[in-house]
Order: C-alpha cells, then structure tokens, then sequence
C-alpha cells in the first residue's frame, strides 16, 4: 500500500462479544472518527409465557465500523466489548465502501425513524397450521381462515367438541411451524 491510501478512513468487520454487539456500538460510536452500522432487528415472538419483544442483531457477533486503520486499529481493538477485528492471517481486509452503503440504506429504508432497528411482522398466510401458544386453546393445532392485520387478529378453524370450529385469536398467540425450504 502506498502512504496515499493508508491513512483513509475505511470500513472493517468488527468482532463482538457475545450477545454485545450493541455495547460495543455504543462505546465505538464515543470514540472520534469511528463510524458505527450495527443493525438490529426487533420482532414480536409467541411463547408460552405470552407474547414478548426480541431484539437481535443483525450480524450476530459482529458490526461494521470506518475509522483510519493506521491510527485507530489500538483504539477500537481494545474497546469494551469488542474481541476484535476480523482478520484472515496478518491481513485486515476492508469493507467496500458502495456494499456498506447500500446496506445502510436498505436498513434506512426499512426502519423508518428508528436508526439502525428493523421491526418485523409475521408472515403467515391463509392455509397456514398454527399451534395455539396461550390461552384456553393452549396447544390445540388449527389452520388460519383469515387474517386482520389492521388488528392484530386472526380467525382460526379449531377442531374441539366433533366439530370445526372458527374462533378469533390475537395473532402473537400462535405458534408457527418452520416452513419447509424449497428444494433447489
């Protein structure tokens, strides 16, 4: 490399430690010239304890991070929650610039006011087999009949009592099965 391109600010794969991705981001972002992509994604979850908010990062165990290589390398390596920089042997590769770019404005796109922080909803469809996750029907299996997302609802058909029977649940009530991948 020729001293033109050393002292550039560039990005860098920055591993984190366990489950502390967002300390580490935020320790990162106090640090002068280091700018920190840390995306997350927040997504409502049914469980048998009731419906709960999960909020996971989007690279488990790793954030993308620009700072000048030559003067930072120490700063961001030794930072809390930091285990350090991706490396393959004694090489630091760099992040191209136009990939982080167009991956901060997918996320931008998606996560509206909320910097850095996707909110998801569930993807179901009519047809689909649901398990029920809480409440009186807790554990009985049915089929979706039609959804109201405006709501939050969903109608079910249930089969109790010798017959098929439609009920409406609050849609973080049920459970849904993994989908089988389709076959390449």
């Amino acid at each position: 490399m020729s001293a033109d391109t050393e002292n550039i600010a560039r990005w860098f794969c920055v591993r984190t430690q366990t489950k502390r991705e967002h300390i580490a981001a935020k320790h990162l972002r106090g640090l002068d010239g280091v700018e920190v992509f840390c995306p997350r994604i927040k997504y409502r979850k049914a469980t048998r304890r009731g419906t709960i908010w999960w909020l996971e990062p989007l690279f488990p165990g790793y954030l993308l991070a620009k700072f000048d290589l030559s003067e930072m390398e120490r700063a961001v390596g030794y930072c809390q929650g930091v285990r350090g920089l991706v490396r393959f042997g004694s090489e630091t590769p760099h992040v191209a610039e136009d990939f982080v770019i167009s991956l901060i404005d997918q996320v931008a796109k998606q996560s509206g006011d909320q910097e850095d922080l996707i909110t998801l909803s569930p993807a179901i469809e009519v047809g689909d087999e649901i398990e029920i996750a809480n409440g009186p029907f807790e554990g009985m299996k049915g089929t979706i009949q039609s959804i109201v997302p405006a709501a939050d609802r969903v109608k079910v058909l249930l089969e109790f009592l010798g017959q098929v029977q439609p009920i409406d649940l609050d849609l973080f009530s049920i459970l849904l099965p993994a989908k089988p991948k389709p076959d390449l």
